[in-house]
Parts: C-alpha cells; sequence; structure tokens
C-alpha cells in the first residue's frame, strides 16, 4: 500500500507477478487477467464466462504499460507520456496519477516505495 507521506510521483510501478500481457503489431497492449474464485468459478460454469479476460488498452494505456520496467518512476513515466503525446495528455499528472491508481486497484501494478536516500 502507498503512504501517504511519499510522492505518489517517485514510486517505482512493477508489473505484477501473475499478469500476463502481450503487444500486437500495431502496438496496442492486451492484458490477459485469470477469472480465479469461487463467484467467477460459479459464473463461468452457469453463465459459459471465460477462464481468462483479455482487456486492451487504448495507444495512451499502451504506451504506458510498456514504460513500466521496474526502474522507471512514475515521474519518469510521465515525462515520456508528454513528450509522445504533448497536449493530448494534459491533465498530465491528474490523468497519469488516476491510471495508476486503477491499475494498482485491480491488481495489475505494485507501487514500489522510493529509496530513502
Amino acid at each position: 500500500m502507498v503512504k501517504k507521506d511519499n510522492n505518489l510521483l517517485d514510486y517505482v510501478p512493477l508489473i505484477a507477478q501473475q499478469i500476463q500481457w502481450s503487444e500486437n503489431e500495431d502496438g496496442i497492449v492486451t492484458v490477459d487477467v485469470v477469472n480465479k474464485g469461487i463467484f467467477n468459478r460459479i459464473a463461468q460454469v452457469c453463465f459459459g464466462r471465460p477462464k481468462v479476460s483479455h482487456i486492451a488498452l487504448e495507444e495512451f494505456g499502451s504506451f504506458i504499460w510498456k514504460q513500466i520496467d521496474g526502474k522507471h518512476t512514475i515521474y519518469d513515466i510521465a515525462m515520456l507520456v508528454q513528450e509522445q503525446f504533448g497536449e493530448k495528455a494534459e491533465p498530465l499528472y491528474d490523468r497519469l496519477l488516476a491510471y495508476f491508481r486503477t491499475l494498482q486497484g485491480h491488481g495489475f501494478v505494485v507501487l514500489q516505495a522510493p529509496e530513502n536516500k
């Protein structure tokens, strides 16, 4: 969990270990999520729900996803997004922080706290 006394921009996002993903020829990322648990199993049997959901990210999300390498901080990624998308990315920090909170909330990424220097 993220502590409130650190700046979220200083965190390094990591793709969660259990997450599989792929990239198509257009550069669009698809994240594969295994639907586990009793309720998902019931939905799979009774309603034909898939065992694995394939979530295609849009251009903005795909670009961000590909920057998650365990080295770039969220701030570093923001600078890359600004360079790539310019004004289309505004309001950059609000959108990017909300995006990472969503990714973290769904268990797609883990945010590694900055090392104290």
